[in-house]
């Protein structure tokens, strides 16, 4: 029986960068072995043991053989006589395909380091086209990778076209498709991940809705890009330098799906494409059964990012319907992802990239003068109807925040 670190734990390990979780694999070992040392089973597929102190994973070495399309579509051989080396070769990029003994030696037999050196995403062998799964996790780990300089083989890439071709994307688990996109919208660059699916020709199958964008012309004079497609990937580029937080990437990514419906006559306006793209997008999340917090957020920026770009030129009153609308003094915080989604949208057009966004805070003012609002106070101990209340409320608001804008004077 020997144990051996393999996977991410090696790989970062390599690249210099911090090592978060460590799995092993174990050669030679029956599950009953593992069990009579204290290791506790987790797997179900196959097995796969947590170590009795560390709870770090514990997996037998195992081979496995495609026997239907799709991820599960596989039977497993864990039995003692599998090598590491069959092991290794079953795993999906040669950088995934180190180990490492106890005693710090490295063993590569596909040729991973080199890889690493050279900054390749390379398949270990055919096997990788059995496994749709891995044409997400490529995208992923260039999300992750594009920064240090990491590009796809092109012979990968030629492989992921074949697996879309093949039709092995279209029996993708909903689930396990939302799994990889969060954490691509988590990563340094998920535009990367975007790129890897429309090379490979996924995006059109998975995410159609964003596909349909590229080739959709827009007015020069707001949108010097022209292309929808182009000016979607600025849009999340831009947002992932403005923060880590997903939803707010995930919102920026879908923010102008309605362009995609916009009757080709009407082009390169999009009037109403705010209110077009709501139905698109909660199309996609219940396809993909994408959390809720995530679609809220994306039908709201889709629904009031022109009316955050026009901040200045909006009435008071419409000012805190907008409030209202996005339901920000029950979800106080929605208003930064908001207004962040909306920078990166304006900034998302060549050229915008370093311009100022000041709406952002003269909403953020123009909230902070609504919430001084106390309903305690507009009441005033009065007996008032439901809806009286709210009434009263939202005109003390509209008061407030007109106060507020007459005391400003518009930027140039």
């Amino acid at each position: 029986m020997k144990i051996y670190l393999v996977g991410g734990a090696v790989r970062d390990k390599l690249l210099g960068l911090d090592v978060t979780e460590r799995d092993y694999v174990v050669v030679g070992a029956t599950p009953q072995m593992m069990l009579d040392q204290g290791f506790e089973q987790v797997g179900k597929a196959f097995p796969v043991f947590l170590h009795p102190k560390t709870r770090e994973e514990y997996a037998l070495a195992r081979k496995e053989v495609k026997t239907e399309k799709g991820y599960h579509g596989f039977e497993c051989d864990a039995s003692p006589q599998v090598t590491l080396e069959e092991d290794l070769m079953r795993r999906d990029l040669t950088i995934n395909a180190i180990a490492e003994d106890e005693d710090g030696t490295l063993i590569d037999p596909y040729h991973g380091i080199q890889d690493i050196e050279h900054k390749v995403l390379r398949h270990v062998s055919e096997a990788f086209i059995e496994d749709p799964v891995r044409l997400l996790r490529v995208g992923r780990f260039l999300a992750r990778y594009e920064q240090l300089g990491f590009h796809v083989h092109p012979t990968t890439i030629d492989l992921m076209q074949r697996m879309v071709q093949a039709g092995e994307v279209d029996h993708l688990v909903p689930e396990r498709v939302w799994k990889e996109m969060e954490k691509a919208l988590s990563e340094k660059k998920p535009l990367a991940f975007i790129h890897t699916l429309n090379e490979t020709q996924a995006l059109k199958k998975l995410f159609p809705e964003l596909h349909r964008l590229y080739g959709v012309p827009q007015k020069a004079e707001y949108h010097p890009e022209i292309d929808t497609g182009v000016h979607i990937e600025m849009v999340l580029d831009v947002a992932s330098h403005l923060t880590d937080d997903k939803e707010v990437r995930f919102a920026a990514l879908l923010h102008d799906l309605g362009k995609g419906l916009t009757p080709k006559e009407e082009w390169p306006s999009h009037r109403g494409h705010e209110a077009r793209g709501v139905k698109p997008i909660k199309d996609l999340c219940e396809r993909f059964k994408i959390p809720n917090a995530y679609r809220d957020l994306a039908v709201l920026v889709s629904r009031f990012h022109l009316h955050v770009h026009r901040a200045f030129e909006l009435k008071p009153s419409t000012i805190v319907e907008l409030f209202e609308n996005l339901d920000l003094f029950r979800k106080p915080k929605r208003l930064e992802k908001v207004l962040l989604a909306c920078q990166a949208d304006y900034q998302g057009r060549r050229g915008f990239t370093q311009r100022p966004y000041p709406q952002a805070d003269y909403l953020r003012k123009a909230y902070e003068a609504a919430l001084s609002v106390s309903a305690k106070e507009v009441i005033q101990g009065k007996e008032y109807p439901g809806d009286v209340i709210k009434e009263k409320v939202h005109q003390a608001r509209v008061g407030v925040v007109k106060q507020f804008v007459n005391a400003q004077k518009k930027p140039q």
